[in-house]
């Protein structure tokens, strides 16, 4: 079975919320990435591309066939690995993923990571179902494995995807090459480590039935609730800890329903009493993403990130797609090409110092807040005052009631990161 006794991270959540649960015409997307406590989050934009037919890409560990054209896409991700845990591209798609642990045992030999198939669905999908269908074929083609951390010791997992755009969400579980998925349309959802699709089940592998037939998981008499029949018998604790997470999360947003907005969904990713934000030993929420998707196709989505480690004491800064957008080499960390341990064999034998210089300020920042109550409360709330002006000034954007030059846009998270590394010196 794939229950594993190594450390685990003790939580990731993701966050969809659609009218009417909303406060406006709008889908608000929200994910923490919860990840080892030292590891370096960056935000990274790549801009739409194009490629000779029968072009090579190389993931994360494994080389796969190119499409003909990629989307431009704003990613934060470890900077160890090629894909990420979360993002969006330039069509209003949205993507988070979750480990997730079943009976399926998870594949040690390299494949594509989850990760991985967050990014290739946004370069690839023009709408959320299209995402879910390219990650579903890539991950029937190729499968999923290879270890998840930047340590010698394998970690894996199998994967779970909330997916979203201006109309609908998508919730995507997978176990193995094997995978469920769920169409939502109005209302609230929520992913965290635990399988949670039952009957409900809009598309699916082909074979994944018989499958589960086959290896005696389900008798193939009444209805196939897909958790029941792929969850472990015995949950591990991280698991069980995962359940009481995804609870809470889907209580927080139905108390909000139909005024839910984007501060909403930050506040949420801020909640420490519940585990949703986490700030243990060995884990931390190592970056955070909200996201504004209007209905109205005229009004450009936002996108916010933190680049940095704890919402809590973090910024959210917003992020518009035009073009000529301006690279935040700032929140991007160094290259360490052909050197870099992920890239020899055997892999992670030695480690590199991947923070960037907005993570190198914010740490310092955290420092600060821990040794000076009186300078930490200041630094707190200019860190506050600064999201709140961005945050003013994308819902003024969305309402019409300010026009933003594109090259203003272009420079919008470059300005903001710039801003926020002054305030910290």
């Amino acid at each position: 079975m794939a229950e594993q006794n190594r450390p685990a991270p003790s939580s990731c959540d993701c966050f969809v919320a659609l009218p009417p649960a909303t406060a406006s015409r709008a889908v608000i997307f929200g994910k923490n990435s919860d990840r080892p406590r030292d590891e370096v989050q960056e935000v990274v934009y790549l801009p739409a591309a194009t490629y000779a037919r029968g072009a090579k890409l190389k993931c994360t560990y494994r080389e796969i066939e190119q499409a003909e054209r990629t989307h431009a896409v704003i990613l934060s991700r470890p900077a160890w690995l090629w894909g990420a845990e979360m993002g969006a591209n330039e069509h209003g798609v949205c993507i988070g993923n979750e480990g997730v642990w079943t009976k399926e045992p998870v594949g040690e030999a390299e494949a594509l990571l989850g990760m991985d198939l967050v990014r290739l669905g946004l370069e690839r999908g023009r709408s959320a179902h299209e995402a879910l269908q390219a990650i579903t074929a890539l991950l029937e083609r190729y499968g999923q494995g290879g270890s998840c951390k930047e340590e010698p010791t394998p970690f894996v997992y199998h994967n779970t995807f909330l997916l979203a755009d201006r109309t609908e969400a998508w919730v995507l579980e997978t176990t193995g090459r094997y995978w469920a998925a769920q169409r939502i349309r109005e209302g609230t959802r929520n992913i965290s480590n635990q399988l949670s699709i039952g009957t409900d089940i809009t598309a699916e592998h082909a074979g994944l039935r018989h499958h589960a037939q086959s290896q005696g998981w389900w008798s193939g008499d009444g209805e196939f609730n897909f958790t029941k029949v792929f969850s472990l018998s015995h949950q591990p604790v991280r698991m069980e800890a995962a359940k009481a997470r995804y609870c809470t999360g889907k209580e927080l947003l139905q108390q909000h329903a139909g005024r839910i907005t984007a501060e909403t969904i930050m506040d949420i990713l801020r909640d420490k009493a519940s585990g949703i934000c986490v700030d243990s030993e060995g884990f931390r929420t190592t970056g955070s993403m909200v996201s504004i998707l209007p209905r109205d196709p005229t009004l450009p989505c936002v996108h916010f990130f933190t680049a940095t480690p704890d919402p809590s004491r973090s910024v959210f800064k917003p992020f518009v797609f035009v073009a000529n957008v301006t690279p935040v080499l700032k929140a991007m960390s160094p290259s360490f090409g052909d050197q870099d341990p992920v890239q020899k064999v055997p892999r992670f034998q030695s480690r590199v110092d991947r923070r960037h210089e907005l993570y190198r300020a914010h740490q310092a920042a955290l420092d600060l807040m821990e040794t000076s109550q009186e300078q930490g409360q200041k630094l707190q709330q200019t860190m506050q005052d600064l999201e709140r002006q961005g945050l003013e000034a994308m819902k003024e954007m969305l309402a019409g009631g300010i026009t933003l030059d594109p090259e203003e846009l272009a420079d919008l998270l470059f300005d903001c990161v710039d801003t926020e590394i002054k305030f910290y010196k």
